[in-house]
C-alpha cells in the first residue's frame, strides 16, 4: 500500500530539501488547486515543491458546500461546456480516483407550479443525466425521477404541504473538502513532491524579468529559505492579487471574493431521507445530508474585508433561516444551529457587479517569465485546472515532459477500498471496534484506515471516542498530527475533523484532550498545550461574537478580535 507521512520531521526535511537544489516546479498555495497542481507535476516526473502559508485547505477549500457536482444551474445559463467538464470529473472521482472520499447524495427539487415547471425543470435534469451518461461517467449514480406531491412528502416529510405540487429527485456527489485536500497533498508527496505548511512566501526571487523562485519564511520555527524553481505556480485563490503584487504585476485578470456562509444543524431537526435544493431570488439554496447533521447554504455576497477569516454576520444567518423555513413544516431557530462557517469563492472579475454573475470558469496565465497563475474555477474541476497550470509551466521548461496522467492515478486510500469495505464486518471482529466505527474510518481514510488501526493495536486507549465529540476516535487526533501535517489544535478540530462545526460547543469541550493527544507527536510542553487551548477558545468566542453582529463590517471586526497565530 502506497502511503506518505507528513509529520514534524518530514516537514522540516521538506523545507531543507526544497532550499537545497533547484526544483522544476514550485507551487504556492495548498488549497485544492495548488495541491492538485503539485500532484499533477509530481506524477509527470517533475521535481516539485508545495508551500502553504497556513494549513492545507485553510482558505476556500475547507469552507465549501462539500459538493462534487456538475453545476445543474449552469445548464440554465447554457454553459454546457462547464457542465460537461464537471460531470466527467464527478464521475472520475466517484468511480476511480477517490471512491472512499466522494459519495453519491440525493436531492429533491420541489415544484411549485403545475405543468410548465415540471416540463422545464425535468428537461434540465434529464439533460444533466444524459450528459453524464454520454461521457461514460454516470454509472455511479441513479437516474433522476419524477415524484407526485404525496410521494415527495413521504421522502421529505419536513416539507410544508403547500410548499410543492410535486418534485424531482436527482443525484450528485459530496465529500469532506478539507479531508480531500489533505489526502491530495499526501498523494503528491507519495509520488515525490516535497510539501510544507506554515511556510509563507514573503517575496519572489528574480533574475531580470524572470521569476526564479520564492523567499519563504518558516512561520513555525522562524527560519528563512530561498527556494529556487524553473517555474513557480501561483495557486493562491482569493489571495491571487496579493501574491501577484509581490512581483509588481497584477496580471491579466483580477480575482474577486464572494462570501458564502453555511449553517450546520442536527439531523433530527429536518425530517427527510434526501437533500433539498431550493430556488432563491439570487441563486439556489441547498440542504445537504452530512452524517448526523445537515448543511444549509449558501449565500453569495461581495467581500472585501479580511480574507483569512471571513465572518458570518447575524444578517447572513437570518437570510438562510428565512429561506429554508419558507418550505419547512417545523421551522429552524437560532438554537438549532450547531455550527456556522464562511468561505470565499475566488471569482474572475467580469463586467457585472453582481458576484453571482462573475465567471466560474478558470484561467491560466503566464504574466512574467517563470511564473504561472491559475485562478477561478470550482472545486469539482480542480484536476483540470491543475493540468492546465502544469501544461503552462511545462512550456517554460527546457525539457521533454510527460502528459498529464492524473485521470488514471487514484488518491491514497482508494486502491483496494471496495475490498476493505466488503470486509468491514471481519475488520470489526479483528479490531474489536463496532462495524459503524470501521465504516467511519474507511469513508475518511480508505485503505489508510489500516494505519489508524495499527495505532489502536499499539495503544488500545486510542480506540476510544473523544468524550465530547464521539463521532471521532482519539487515534484520529494523533494521526492528524503524525501523518497529515496538522501543526495546531485548530488544524485538527476545524479541518482534519469537523468538530468545530458539528458540536454545539464548537469543539471547546474537546480542545484540551485533543491538545494533550497531539502534544507527544509535536513536542509540546504543558505551557504550549495551554496556549493552544486558549487560542482555540478565543477563536470560537470571536466567531460567536461575529455571528451576533448585524453586518459584515462589525462581524469582521469582531472576528479579528482573536489572534491569528498560536504563540510558540
Amino acid at each position: 500500500m502506497r502511503t506518505a507521512i507528513l509529520g514534524p520531521a518530514q516537514r522540516a526535511e521538506s523545507l531543507a530539501s526544497m532550499a537545497e537544489r533547484e526544483l522544476d516546479v514550485l507551487v504556492v498555495g495548498a488549497g485544492v488547486v495548488g495541491a492538485g497542481t503539485a500532484f499533477d507535476a509530481a506524477t509527470r516526473g517533475l521535481s516539485t515543491g508545495l508551500i502553504e502559508a497556513r494549513d492545507w485547505a485553510s482558505g476556500t477549500s475547507s469552507r465549501s458546500s462539500k459538493l462534487i457536482h456538475g453545476g445543474l444551474r449552469y445548464l440554465e445559463m447554457l454553459d454546457f461546456a462547464l457542465v460537461r467538464e464537471a460531470l466527467k470529473e464527478r464521475g472520475l472521482l466517484l468511480e476511480r480516483l477517490a471512491p472512499h472520499l466522494v459519495k453519491p447524495v440525493p436531492f429533491l427539487y420541489p415544484l411549485q407550479h403545475k405543468g410548465w415547471e415540471r416540463l422545464y425543470a425535468g428537461s434540465g435534469v434529464a439533460m444533466y443525466d444524459a450528459m453524464s451518461m454520454a461521457r461514460g461517467h454516470g454509472r455511479g449514480l441513479p437516474m433522476h425521477r419524477h415524484l407526485t406531491r404525496s410521494h415527495a412528502l413521504r421522502v421529505a416529510p419536513c416539507l410544508k404541504k403547500d410548499a410543492l405540487v410535486g418534485a424531482l429527485q436527482y443525484y450528485d456527489a459530496q465529500m469532506d473538502d478539507a479531508r480531500y485536500v489533505a489526502t491530495l497533498v499526501r498523494t503528491a508527496v507519495a509520488y515525490g513532491a516535497k510539501a510544507a505548511n506554515r511556510a509563507r512566501v514573503t517575496g519572489f526571487l528574480r533574475e531580470g524579468e524572470r521569476v526564479v523562485g520564492a523567499k519563504v519564511q518558516d512561520v513555525e520555527a522562524g527560519g528563512e529559505y530561498e527556494i529556487r524553481a524553473k517555474q513557480v505556480v501561483n495557486a493562491t485563490g482569493v489571495w491571487t492579487d496579493d501574491t501577484q503584487a509581490m512581483v509588481g504585476e497584477r496580471g491579466q485578470f483580477h480575482v474577486r471574493a464572494s462570501k458564502g456562509i453555511h449553517l450546520v444543524v442536527p439531523r433530527d431537526r429536518i425530517h427527510s431521507t434526501t437533500g433539498l435544493i431550493l430556488r432563491t431570488e439570487k441563486s439556489v439554496l441547498f440542504v445537504i445530508p452530512w452524517g448526523r447533521h445537515w448543511i444549509v447554504g449558501t449565500t453569495d455576497t461581495d467581500w472585501d474585508l479580511d480574507k483569512a477569516h471571513p465572518a458570518a454576520s447575524s444578517a447572513d444567518i437570518d437570510y438562510l433561516l428565512e429561506h429554508v423555513n419558507s418550505v419547512l413544516a417545523v421551522p429552524l431557530t437560532r438554537d438549532d444551529v450547531q455550527g456556522v462557517y464562511a468561505g470565499l469563492r475566488p471569482l474572475l472579475a467580469g463586467e457585472s457587479d453582481a458576484t453571482s454573475k462573475l465567471s466560474r470558469e478558470h484561467t491560466v496565465a503566464h504574466p512574467v517569465p517563470g511564473l504561472v497563475v491559475v485562478a477561478g474555477g470550482k472545486y469539482t474541476t480542480y484536476r483540470v485546472m491543475a493540468k492546465d497550470a502544469v501544461d503552462a509551466a511545462v512550456h517554460g521548461l527546457d525539457m521533454r515532459v510527460a502528459e498529464c496522467v492524473t485521470e488514471d492515478v487514484p488518491l491514497l486510500g482508494a486502491e483496494g477500498y471496495r475490498a476493505l469495505w466488503n470486509a468491514r464486518a471481519r475488520i470489526a471482529v479483528r479490531t474489536g471496534l463496532h462495524v459503524v466505527r470501521v465504516e467511519h474510518l474507511l469513508n475518511r481514510y480508505g485503505t489508510l484506515a489500516e494505519e489508524i488501526l495499527a495505532l489502536i493495536a499499539e495503544n488500545p486507549s486510542l480506540g476510544e471516542p473523544l468524550p465530547a465529540a464521539d463521532d471521532y476516535l482519539r487515534a484520529e487526533i494523533v494521526y492528524a498530527a503524525s501523518h497529515e501535517g496538522a501543526r495546531h489544535l485548530d488544524d485538527v478540530l476545524t479541518r482534519r475533523t469537523r468538530i468545530s462545526i458539528e458540536t454545539f460547543d464548537r469543539g471547546t469541550r474537546s480542545a484540551r484532550e485533543a491538545a494533550e493527544l497531539m502534544a507527544p507527536v509535536l513536542g509540546w510542553d504543558k505551557d504550549q498545550i495551554e496556549r493552544e487551548v486558549q487560542h482555540y477558545e478565543k477563536r470560537v468566542e470571536a466567531e460567536r461574537e461575529s455571528q451576533r453582529q448585524p453586518d459584515d463590517l462589525t462581524a469582521d471586526a469582531a472576528r479579528l478580535g482573536a489572534p491569528d497565530i498560536v504563540p510558540l
